[in-house]
């Protein structure tokens, strides 16, 4: 079926739209964080899978960080075992950690690179563990002076080692990364998958850092999407309670991205179907992007 003369012209005007942005992003490093409802809904899976492809096919280097927390809460109910949380953060035993381990770095890893082979990429899928690409610690935080039990195996980035992501940058490969990574205790920890997307954006240098969610993006006072920020306005935005509870840690780890000297961070909408691509290469763009002042 051929397109209308009005369809015509909003195709073409949309390539033509694009043309700038894939020019100015050839060979620039994009690390996403893919999560929320974007990793549970299967089209919405599908639509990631094909952006991260084309963005490859056009010169990019899309680098994949997900998560997997309900998928994870789903396979500990299924045997029977109980889950705690502590200020948000998964109490994490041993027999959690294997679960941990198995459902990020096997299941849903392998789901996402299958999803991107099925839209004709090709990708790999990896952790925190292979080729000692991150090491871990314990979370700091002294839990049991507050009363709480103690967290258990939740990690954060000590170190990242980024060779086996410049051999891949260099190849047709999209890493896909599951934040699951070993200290030099040999201890096991799980790591929250925004934390990592940031800590590997700061230390790639990225051009961007995506963090793909189940909102819309940052909202002011008003309930109205803020659509560009300076790291400073988002600083006073978090000091008038602005941005506070679940949305804070994901803002605290995009402002830190980019006053580590990330171009820019965005915030955007997973719900949409390909709001990585719409992000990008449109001018109107459909989230909250965050940049340093004077970029």
């Amino acid at each position: 079926m051929s397109l209308n003369q009005g369809e015509a012209g909003d195709f073409a005007r949309i390539l033509a739209e694009s043309l700038p942005y894939i020019q100015r992003f050839t060979g620039k490093t994009f690390v996403i964080k893919f999560g929320g409802n974007a990793m549970t809904d299967a089209a919405l899976q599908e639509s990631f899978a094909r952006d991260v492809v084309l963005m490859k096919l056009v010169g990019m280097n899309p680098i994949v960080v997900h998560g997997g927390g309900p998928q994870i809460g789903q396979l500990l109910e299924r045997l029977n075992i109980q889950t705690e949380f502590v200020h948000g953060m998964r109490v994490t035993d041993e027999h959690t950690m294997d679960v941990v381990e198995m459902v990020l770095g096997a299941s849903v890893n392998k789901e996402i690179v299958e999803s991107i082979h099925r839209n004709g990429g090709r990708a790999i899928g990896i952790t925190g563990k292979d080729g000692q690409l991150i090491q871990a610690k314990k979370l700091s935080g002294n839990w049991e002076a507050d009363g709480e039990k103690d967290i258990g195996q939740v990690g954060e980035v000590a170190s990242i080692d980024t060779d086996i992501l410049s051999m891949l940058s260099g190849s047709d490969y999209i890493p896909v990364i599951a934040p699951v990574a070993g200290s030099d205790t040999g201890q096991t920890y799980n790591i929250n998958a925004d934390l990592v997307a940031g800590k590997l954006a700061e230390v790639l240098q990225a051009e961007k850092l995506m963090l793909l969610t189940n909102v819309p993006g940052l909202l002011d006072a008003e309930g109205e999407i803020l659509t560009g920020l300076h790291t400073a306005e988002v600083q006073d935005l978090i000091q008038a309670g602005v941005i506070h509870g679940g949305m804070l840690p994901k803002v605290q780890c995009a402002l830190d991205a980019v006053q580590s000297g990330v171009t820019c961070a965005h915030i955007i909408d997973g719900r949409v179907a390909h709001a990585a691509l719409l992000e990008i290469f449109s001018d109107e763009g459909i989230g909250t992007l965050i940049s340093s002042r004077g970029s």
